[in-house]
C-alpha cells in the first residue's frame, strides 16, 4: 500500500521497473543467483525497507537459500554460513550502500581479486538497483500488510 504518493505519476517509476527487469530478482545475470539475492537482502537491511525485506526474503526462499542464512545475514562478518567470496561482495555492498568513500577503493580491489570486470559491473548494478528501490519505496510510503499466514496469533487464538 502506498501511503505518500503514487509512483506512476512520473516516468521515473517506469525507469526503475526497467532497472528491476535487468538487475532485480527475476533478471538473468551471469552472477551466482544466491550471491545476487544476498546482496539485495543486505541493501534492504541497511536502508531499511520493510517491503523489500519481505519481497527478497521470499525470493531467497524460492532460490533455496536457507531461512537460517537469511536470518543471519546481518551478522555475516562473524558467520561461517557465508563463503569468503560472498563476504568480499557483502563488504563491497555495504561500502557502496553507505558511501564508505575512504574504504571504497580497497573494497573494489578486494572484489576484483575474485570477480572479473563484468561480474563487478553486475554486482554494482544489483546493489545500485536495490538502493533505488529501497529509496523509492520509502518515498512512496510503501507499507507492507502481513498476509493472514504471516500475522502473529492474537491473544484470543
Amino acid at each position: 500500500m502506498n501511503t505518500r504518493f503514487d509512483p506512476d505519476l512520473t516516468p521515473f517509476h517506469d525507469i526503475a521497473m526497467e532497472m528491476a527487469a535487468r538487475f532485480g530478482y527475476s533478471a538473468a545475470l551471469s552472477l551466482d543467483p544466491r550471491l545476487a539475492e544476498l546482496l539485495r537482502l543486505r541493501v534492504a537491511q541497511l536502508d531499511p525497507c520493510s517491503y523489500c525485506l519481505i519481497l527478497h526474503s521470499r525470493a531467497a526462499d524460492e532460490l533455496g537459500i536457507p531461512a537460517e542464512v537469511v536470518a543471519h545475514l546481518s551478522g555475516w562478518r562473524e558467520s561461517a554460513m557465508f563463503s569468503p567470496i560472498e563476504k568480499v561482495a557483502l563488504a563491497y555492498c555495504e561500502g557502496l550502500t553507505t558511501f564508505d568513500i575512504a574504504r571504497f577503493p580497497e573494497l573494489h580491489d578486494a572484489l576484483r581479486a575474485h570477480f572479473d570486470e563484468k561480474e563487478v559491473a553486475e554486482i554494482a548494478a544489483v546493489i545500485i538497483n536495490m538502493n533505488v528501490w529501497t529509496r523509492l519505496k520509502l518515498a512512496q510510503g510503501a507499507t507492507p500488510a502481513a498476509d493472514e499466514a504471516l500475522r502473529p496469533a492474537s491473544p484470543s487464538d
